[in-house]
């Protein structure tokens, strides 16, 4: 088998016409001949450049809509043969078949296509490449002797590789190619049979096959003596922190994205509760110890920042709303320091404030996609397996909650409440937050203390009072599980909480709701658990 095969036919069938024109001149100035099909035949004619129509290989024409164009002996013969095997060379010779050096296909836009909302099934099925991945697997299955082309980042690698070794490819080259390509039809395949079980009345994929890409390689995990990676998930195009466009600062570390991601799943869920008010989030540790609405984007900095000051200094700070320079200095207060800001956006001068006040601080705009794509499903391995739930994007939303004790809610502390059940949600479990109305902020809400990842909830409680110290006083307290027993409920309204907010479900739910009424406390029931492990 030789080490260097030249190039003298192609067979050229894209989707992505990206760089088509300028690959294509390149084999042309080379001698190669092209065969192509449909619509590549056309840009390529109107280019200038001669090819050779499929249907003048084959001897048949395109057909089916042209479902059916490359299926046939004459192009998968010229694709398979080994030129080193006396027998293949003589049926190429005795059925006329002309050996394809390289072949250049990017796949039918199915998942793009998907992507697209409001897709129909018919539409979708019809971006199904069956040609296509048949002409790429038999190439890489013959990558001794042919190249094999699947995306327009490629060319380049490729033309510096002919123009060095006069129109010939490396077997090492062709290796990569052949291996890249079955990365690509395994990819497509995957995505084909995802839509298709996500049709059926199945609620999760009978085999759980996923495929990201290689983003980063991080300097270390969340230990240094851990090596660690970031990927991208193809499926989201949204607002994410893998998708942000960093402005300025180092490289992300693990634990930066974990966090980074933390803060900014709190906003949006800020957003999608009260899509009025500015909100933001000062996350430590993937737990929120800053969260507030305000009116502007300046309050809500200021008043996430007041959760706690000590806590909030080295964190991550996010926001749902553009920051301007007026909101860049206030974040760039002498005694602040953030290792990672994000916004939908930043203002110019917002930016070279921040990042003139913090070298290394990363400012990273994550955009604003109301529509954009997610996976619904997340993943958490474990040692053997993986676990796969739905993402917890349920609304906050204090309609459907139940009065279950206490008197009327108070106006007030009802608007402020689904911000306080958010927080509960955004803590680790055992999880308990107080917050409320900030007195000194009309029109906002805000976390005063929040008690995090305790054995039990009894010392959440204790933990989320002692951060809020006095400002519980008249507060609304949020669990995002229920009470077991009221002992949790005690130390809460003894220290002035006004408003209780918990799933319920408890065998004992009554006793707390004794107690409130005893007390004069309002006590609402969610109905929904929201634990964070």
């Amino acid at each position: 088998m030789p080490d260097t095969v030249p190039i003298r036919r192609a067979l050229i069938s894209v989707s992505d016409k990206t760089d088509l024109v300028p690959l294509a001149r390149v084999l042309r100035d080379l001698g190669v001949e092209i065969i192509s099909t449909g619509g590549t035949a056309r840009t390529l004619g109107d280019a200038g450049i001669e090819v050779r129509h499929i249907e003048d290989l084959t001897g048949f024409p395109e057909m089916m809509d042209g479902r059916v164009k490359t299926l046939h002996p004459r192009v998968h013969g010229g694709l398979l043969a080994l030129r080193d095997n006396p027998e293949h060379v003589a049926s190429m010779n005795e059925h006329q078949i002309a050996p394809i050096d390289l072949v250049c296909v990017n796949l039918y836009p199915f998942e793009q296509t998907v992507g697209r909302a409001g897709v129909t099934k018919a539409e979708a099925i019809e971006q199904i490449d069956i040609g296509g991945p048949s002409m790429i697997r038999s190439a890489a299955k013959n990558a001794e002797w042919v190249t094999v082309l699947t995306a327009p980042r490629q060319y380049d690698r490729f033309i510096s590789e002919l123009r060095e070794h006069a129109g010939a490819t490396t077997l090492e080259l062709r290796r990569w190619l052949a291996a890249a390509a079955f990365a690509r039809t395994s990819a497509y395949d995957r995505a084909i049979s995802a839509f298709l079980d996500n049709s059926t009345a199945r609620a999760f994929p009978s085999t759980l096959t996923l495929d990201y890409d290689l983003c980063d390689e991080l300097r270390y995990g969340e230990n240094p003596h851990q090596a660690a990676a970031l990927y991208k998930d193809p499926a989201s195009n949204g607002p994410t922190v893998v998708n942000a466009q960093q402005l300025s600062g180092k490289h992300l570390g693990y634990n930066n994205i974990l966090d980074a991601s933390a803060a900014l799943e709190l906003v949006k869920a800020l957003r999608r509760a009260d899509k009025d008010r500015a909100g933001a989030a000062v996350i430590k540790h993937t737990n929120p110890c800053g969260l507030a609405l305000a009116e502007s984007a300046a309050d809500a900095v200021r008043l996430a920042i007041a959760g706690d000051p000590l806590a909030a200094y080295g964190g991550i700070l996010a926001l749902n709303r553009p920051i301007d320079t007026g909101t860049a200095e206030l974040i760039a207060a002498p005694d602040r320091f953030f290792e990672v800001i994000l916004a939908p956006e930043f203002h110019a001068d917002a930016a070279k404030t921040l990042a003139d006040r913090w070298k290394n601080v990363r400012l990273l705009a994550v955009g604003e996609r109301p529509s954009a794509r997610q996976r619904k499903l997340e993943y958490r391995s474990i040692p053997g397996g993986m676990l796969v739930q739905d993402r917890d994007t349920s609304l906050s939303n204090t309609e459907g909650w139940t009065h279950a004790a206490g008197p009327e809610p108070d106006p007030a502390l009802l608007a402020s409440a689904p911000l306080v059940e958010i927080a509960a949600r955004g803590l680790s479990s055992n999880a308990v937050a107080i917050g409320g109305p900030d007195p000194d902020a009309p029109g906002s809400a805000r976390l005063f203390g929040g008690g995090a990842g305790q054995m039990d909830r009894v010392a959440s409680c204790r933990i989320a009072v002692s951060k809020a110290g006095e400002r519980a006083r008249g507060a609304i307290a949020a669990s995002d599980a229920f009470f077991p027993f009221p002992d949790g409920p005690e130390i809460l309204i003894d220290a002035g909480v006004k408003l209780l907010v918990h799933p319920g479900g408890s065998k004992r739910d009554q006793e707390t709701f004794d107690l409130c009424n005893d007390r004069g406390v309002t006590c609402l029931t969610t109905g929904s658990r929201h634990f964070r492990h």
